[in-house]
């Protein structure tokens, strides 16, 4: 599996951020070819060192491939270019692939 984890800083406007994010990106981002899941934070995040985000998404893909594949895809790009609609707190993103650690 590999992720894209998408850290969203406090924006300036927080309900009109939650607004745009549920209504427009949120559908934009979902239309990214090879999605396999796209969860969000459910309440509020804390941090245990550093400053918290306000919002916190994981989307997941079969392979980095796919993940690289979706990114560079139409849908992934208009995801992408999406950001400076909503976050004016800035944004991190991490992609990274997952492996099974055992107990």
């Amino acid at each position: 599996m590999a992720n894209v984890l998408v850290l969203y800083n406090t924006p300036a406007d927080p309900t009109a951020f939650d607004r745009y994010y549920h209504e427009t990106h949120v559908p934009i981002a979902n239309r990214i070819p090879g999605l396999r899941s796209y969860r969000i934070n459910s309440g509020p995040v804390h941090a245990i060192a550093g400053t918290a985000p306000h919002l916190v998404a994981i989307l997941e893909f079969d392979s980095m491939a796919d993940l690289q594949a979706a990114l560079a895809s139409p849908e992934g790009q208009a995801a992408a270019a999406d950001l400076p609609n909503f976050a004016s707190g800035g944004v991190t993103l991490l992609m990274y692939e997952t492996k099974p650690v055992e107990p």
